[in-house]
């Protein structure tokens, strides 16, 4: 009989506000989910909820002090630290979020976040202009830098009386976002960079170049990667597709913007896919304004674009490096052509021009290429191709990298 799969270890961290109340909720549905929840409260938490109740819903202890000698002769907030596969903080309040961005560890919640390699995952809560302060949204880019992930906040009638951004998520939102996410995956706590998406080629402030992408393959496999446990950056063209839950989306336009984002971020991810359909050329200038129309025709000079993709495969400590190939003929041996040219470790490429796959379709076929070996994906929705794929590079990056396996 195979093993039952445990379920993650879930650190709830509560700090002090007064949507605090709603952790309880959050408590009880991620112990109804089957997580296996304890509990760290600030002393401002405490001022809002007591611990007791906390304990009646995780029937475990609530952890309140840094300083617990009975605790602590164990060395006891580092064992917690290390007992988390995921450190969820709800509600995150603005003083909360400017000591962990500044790697502060004065109580026992930011000592545990720091001593953890766990992912922190943040649900922040708090009056919206407190949310909006330039302070606190360089906090929140310093924890985004730093691979956390920000669960709203919402908008809406706040408990002060003002209205707009800074309310926590329902604890429902916030748990269905924790259940997107395979914390134990094939995938667990790799870095994954992914680029989805069209760009856009400025010719004047109205006109620019493009193609047919939608972004939605490149979605997916955000989706799926985050599903197997990755930590995930998405670098998005302009689509019409919410953000994936679990994950860090950055939007560009241009290539050259692309370009820019990909190669800042890149140097601490391991595995890099190249999912977005990249314009290969621009204007050579974007005209300042509005170009009229006069003459029967016109010339437009374009210059190519940065290869984004070679770029990275060819950097000295390349991540595992995905390509896609969208072909019109001779699929197969234009993709190992370009798997072979680009130094890639695997190349996915899909046949355009047919009806009812590809660019504009919910539906798509894959033939993936890598040295030594083949697969094809037949015609399956992308939500399914994304999970197959990403199957697929987890087992292939497994086996270039045996070092790293769990």
């Amino acid at each position: 009989m195979a093993k039952p799969v445990e379920k993650p270890k879930l650190l709830l961290g509560v700090s002090g506000g007064i949507a605090a109340y709603k952790s309880l909720d959050v408590c009880r549905r991620l112990q109804a989910r089957g997580y296996r929840v304890r509990v760290v409260m600030t002393d401002a938490a405490q001022a809002f909820v007591t611990p007791l109740s906390f304990q009646a819903l995780s029937g475990q202890p609530v952890h309140t002090r840094l300083l617990d000698e009975q605790a602590e002769a164990g060395m006891g907030h580092i064992e917690l630290a290390r007992w988390a596969d995921l450190i969820l903080i709800a509600p995150a309040t603005a003083n909360l979020l400017a000591r962990l961005a500044h790697g502060s560890a004065d109580d026992l919640l930011t000592t545990l976040c720091l001593a953890s390699g766990a992912p922190l995952w943040l649900a922040p809560a708090m009056n919206q202009q407190m949310w909006r302060a330039p302070a606190t949204q360089e906090n929140l880019s310093r924890l985004l830098e730093r691979g956390a992930v920000v669960l709203g906040p919402g908008e809406g009638e706040q408990a002060c009386g003002d209205l707009g951004p800074g309310r926590m998520l329902e604890p429902e939102q916030i748990v269905q976002s924790l259940d997107c996410v395979g914390i134990n995956g094939p995938l667990k706590g790799v870095r994954v960079l992914i680029t989805a998406g069209p760009t856009r080629e400025a010719i004047d402030p109205v006109r620019y170049i493009s193609n047919h992408s939608s972004g939605a393959m490149g979605y997916a496999l955000a989706s799926a990667a985050a599903r197997s446990g990755a930590v995930v950056t998405l670098v998005s063209g302009p689509v019409n597709l919410p953000a994936p839950a679990g994950i860090e989306r950055l939007v560009v336009h241009s290539a050259r913007q692309m370009h820019e984002t990909v190669m800042a971020r890149i140097a601490d991810q391991q595995i890099f896919i190249a999912a977005a359909a990249v314009a290969d050329y621009r204007p050579v200038s974007m005209a300042p304004g509005k170009i009229k129309k006069q003459a029967a025709a016109m010339q437009l000079e374009l210059v190519r674009n940065p290869d984004v993709l070679a770029q990275v495969a060819a950097l000295d400590n390349a991540p595992f490096t995905v390509g896609f190939a969208a072909e019109t003929e001779d699929l197969a041996n234009n993709a190992r052509a370009k798997l072979d040219a680009k130094g890639l470790d695997m190349i996915a490429a899909n046949q355009v021009g047919i009806e009812g796959r590809g660019f504009d379709s919910t539906h798509n076929a894959l033939s993936v290429f890598w040295p030594g070996g083949a697969q094809e994906f037949p015609l399956a929705t992308k939500a399914e191709l994304g999970r197959e794929l990403v199957d697929l590079i987890a087992e292939r990056y497994r086996a270039n990298h045996p070092a790293e396996n769990p």
